[in-house]
């Protein structure tokens, strides 16, 4: 049975909230609390697998309550927030430096708009967070360190590389913000990104990013050629295609079905990659809950391009890469800690822009 403990300061989200969850034959709401005073106390008190935290409350906010628990108490936090605008978007963001491993929006009462797809999420993400271990803070600095990857680590094809796409889920903020801020300025090409995340929260998980990388962070528009050393995310509710026009990449936004119970989905992203650039792509999969991105990201070892995932042990959820993996549509597993310096040199070796690091077997 899974544990939960409630922070929230509006009866009615509480309602909602216990209502959707102890609907579940394995969740049970335990408590809830109305400042993050009390959530801080009942936490200590009543050890629960897993804490949903507003972030606006009374005596102490949330991200301050989070940053308690993780110092006194590590427990699982997911962010539940509501009012979504921009600003609301980078406060709740905020919270995953403190230790929080998810943000979702609050789920209206039954005749919302999108009601079930956010109960979904809701308890979907619970089930995943709960079991996790936590530990306390890490050093958001530490996490930021690129190590340099050995050049005979690296073994991918020599023909120019065009592009790079990333699909993540569950626990991408956290594993964005250990590998973005650690690519360099003059990132030779243009990296495309799809996080799934609940609408109305991209800008601020754009903003909250971009406020420790280098590189240029944007929601992609369509049609829209691909820069070098800028970074595309995918917008609400629009599945993001990557297409050659003469000599150009180019984003398409299209609006479709959702793939894999996602729009946009990771997956229509790769296998437009892997049908644009032949062998000329890096292919990454993050962490992530589900299988999204699996089937793309073997649609582009297929075509010869180069494909990797997150390793299991820093990854919040193992969903995604594990799937590829037993697809046998991953070249190499590669550490978060790793990653940016791992990207920097492919994309350094396959394009040109580096020193010729001996000969490698292609």
């Amino acid at each position: 049975m899974i544990r939960v403990l409630i922070a929230d300061d509006s009866e009615t989200v509480v309602l909602i909230l216990r209502s959707i969850l102890e609907c579940e034959p394995d969740i049970e709401v335990i408590g809830h609390a109305s400042n993050g005073e009390e959530v801080v106390r009942l936490t200590r008190q009543l050890k629960p697998d897993l804490v949903t935290m507003d972030i606006r409350m009374p005596v102490m906010d949330g991200l301050e309550a989070t940053r308690r628990i993780m110092e006194e108490q590590p427990t699982p936090i997911v962010v539940v927030s509501g009012n979504v605008n921009d600003e609301e978007a980078k406060i709740s963001f905020r919270a995953l430096d403190e230790g929080a491993l998810a943000v979702l929006e609050k789920p209206g009462g039954l005749g919302t708009q999108d009601h079930a797809d956010t109960c979904w999420e809701l308890v979907d993400t619970v089930r995943a967070m709960a079991s996790l271990r936590v530990l306390r803070r890490i050093n958001r600095q530490a996490r930021r360190i690129a190590r340099p990857v050995p050049p005979r680590q690296i073994n991918v094809t020599r023909k120019p590389l065009e592009v790079v796409g990333i699909g993540c889920s569950t626990g991408g903020p956290q594993a964005l913000e250990a590998i973005l801020p650690g690519l360099p300025v003059d990132f030779p090409v243009p990296v495309v990104i799809v996080q799934h995340i609940s609408t109305g929260y991209m800008k601020g998980l754009i903003q909250w990013l971009q406020q420790s990388v280098q590189l240029e962070l944007k929601l992609a528009t369509d049609a829209e050629e691909l820069r070098p050393g800028v970074v595309y995310f995918a917008p609400d509710e629009r599945h993001m295609r990557v297409e050659r026009r003469g000599q150009q990449m180019v984003s398409a936004l299209v609006e479709g079905a959702p793939v894999n119970r996602f729009c946009p989905s990771s997956t229509p992203l790769l296998e437009s990659i892997a049908a644009s650039c032949q062998g000329s792509a890096l292919g990454v999969l993050l962490t992530g809950m589900g299988v999204d991105g699996a089937e793309g990201l073997l649609r582009m070892r297929k075509a010869g391009c180069h494909t990797i995932v997150q390793d299991r042990e820093s990854s919040v959820v193992y969903g995604m890469p594990e799937t590829a993996l037993s697809l046998d549509a991953v070249d190499r597993i590669v550490r978060l800690e790793d990653m940016a310096a791992y990207l920097s040199e492919v994309a350094a070796r396959q394009t040109g822009t580096t020193k010729d690091l001996g000969n490698q077997s292609a």
